[in-house]
């Protein structure tokens, strides 16, 4: 079961609280997973097991989305703000500089964990901050309508749709390779994340003006991996991110669309173990 914790965190107007949820799970170094725009920390689910094995995983729900809080008020969603969040979110788990790995914002995020020398090591799954502003607003209306679309849809057409492979590839075939892989129950979960998403709109006006360009990769090891068959971030956007980080291995997920952890879970779960070393 899911936990929640409650932490203090500066914001502009002060220290406020704030309250996160989580699912932990095994033993070992630890290895912080963060989630892209709209989801919530059960997309990591196909990989949780395999992963717990080896490691003391810990899959958050990012602040706005999920079960977590969103932001103070007069908090911007932006990478100065949400990565002191990840950081105070540790320190009161008493988890010291943990592996992190990421998907989408997640996978920027993580960077930028790593950049700041916060974690151990970095893998980034189709990691946001390395289009042209050409992909970033084709990214961006992607997101608003699938938004949309499950903000005007009645949760029992959801509910319907989602009990069909059909309808399953229409709900999520924007990130998923293989979206009839995905269980009913995870569709009409995710799909009500989107829509229950606080954190949505502030964090895609904050991501307008981002663009990864700082190398770190010989200080802090990192990987990115890239699905072949991502739609929302091309894979193009991989060959960006080895050239921004030199020293980053670079990783093709053959088959896998924008969240690759339901479309090759054994796969993925491989690439997370050997990121984490």
């Amino acid at each position: 079961m899911p936990a929640r914790i409650t932490f203090t965190i500066e914001t502009p107007t002060g220290r406020r609280t704030t309250s996160l949820t989580y699912e932990r799970r095994g033993a070992g170094e630890p290895l912080l997973l963060l989630h892209g725009i709209g989801h919530h920390w059960q997309a990591w689910e196909p990989v949780l097991d395999v992963l717990a094995a080896e490691r003391d995983v810990i899959a958050v729900d990012l602040p706005g989305f999920g079960a977590s809080d969103g932001l103070p008020e007069g908090s911007p969603y932006d990478l100065s703000t949400v990565v002191p969040v990840l950081g105070a979110f540790c320190e009161a788990l008493g988890v010291e500089r943990p592996h992190v790995a990421g998907n989408s914002l997640g996978g920027l995020l993580a960077l930028e964990l790593g950049r700041e020398k916060l974690v151990r090591s970095v893998t980034a799954l189709s990691p946001a901050g390395f289009w042209t502003e050409a992909e970033r607003r084709y990214a961006f209306g992607t997101l608003r309508a699938m938004r949309g679309a499950a903000l005007s849809l009645p949760v029992p057409v959801i509910e319907r749709l989602s009990r069909t492979p059909a309808g399953r590839t229409a709900l999520t075939s924007t990130i998923y390779a293989r979206p009839a892989r995905r269980s009913p129950e995870a569709v009409v979960s995710e799909t009500l994340a989107l829509r229950g998403a606080t954190g949505f709109h502030q964090t895609l006006a904050a991501g307008r003006a981002v663009l990864f360009r700082e190398d770190f990769s010989s200080s802090v090891p990192v990987t990115v991996a890239w699905g072949t068959r991502d739609r929302l971030l091309l894979r193009r956007q991989g060959v960006r991110a080895k050239q921004v980080l030199p020293g980053a291995r670079l990783v093709r997920l053959p088959g896998c669309g924008h969240v690759p952890m339901n479309d090759d879970p054994a796969l993925v779960a491989r690439v997370l173990l050997d990121g984490s070393r």
